[in-house]
């Protein structure tokens, strides 16, 4: 698998958030590794309040850690 995270660090809080989503992302595709299941299983949690309240808490963890890395609350 090609190196795709080689630092945690980003130029601004911007880019640390959407590498917040990709983390988030590339977990979810780490976990379930076939796309058509993925795909399937979308639309049951694109409608689904609680699991994008749970998505968003995925990523607000993610961002935790970004955030951490690069000194943002200094």
């Amino acid at each position: 698998m090609a190196n795709w995270l080689p630092s945690l660090q980003t130029d601004t809080p911007q880019e640390g958030y959407e590498l917040a989503i990709t983390l988030a992302r590339k977990g979810v595709a780490y976990t379930q590794t076939s796309p058509d299941v993925r795909e399937q299983l979308r639309d049951s949690y694109a409608n689904n309040a609680d699991s994008l309240t749970m998505a968003s808490h995925v990523i607000a963890v993610h961002f935790q850690t970004v955030a951490a890395a690069n000194n943002y609350w200094k």
